[in-house]
């Protein structure tokens, strides 16, 4: 089975640079993600980020994954081996268009059997929590 994904966009006026600060910022992001709060970590290769995950519909837990990728004013990557055939990596992604005029992406790519049945069954409130997620970082670096 392929690697099954949700994702949401949103075009943000501001530089790649002050919505990065606010990603790097793992204390802070309780001021702008609802659904992802309490994070700890360190930001580098091999580097674990713990938080709390509240998705509607399924109520909160605490993750805990090691950074895969990242790359200062474009992304952030993360990634979680929940159990048997189910396993997740979770990413932010900057796509700059012009000076101050960008993209943002929050999203989770679902690998495994298990992965994928739950996804199926949480779509929904998969699809809300980050859309409120990229909705927070844009005001928040707009503001």
């Amino acid at each position: 089975m392929d690697d099954t994904r949700i994702q949401q966009r949103i075009g943000v006026q501001a530089s790649p640079e002050r919505i990065w600060d606010l990603i790097a910022d793992l204390p802070g992001w309780d001021r702008w993600n609802p659904h992802e709060t309490g994070v700890e970590g360190r930001i580098a290769f091999g580097g674990v980020l713990t938080l709390t995950e509240d998705i509607p519909g399924v109520g909160a837990r605490q993750a805990s994954g090691g950074v895969s990728d990242w790359q200062p004013g474009a992304r952030l990557v993360w990634g979680e081996k929940r159990g048997w055939l189910f396993r997740t990596t979770r990413y932010f992604q900057i796509h700059e268009l012009e000076r101050d005029n960008c993209v943002v992406s929050s999203g989770v790519i679902f690998g495994g059997l298990r992965g994928e049945l739950f996804m199926d069954k949480h779509r929904s409130g998969l699809r809300q929590a980050h859309q409120a997620m990229v909705e927070g970082l844009k005001a928040a670096a707009e503001g």
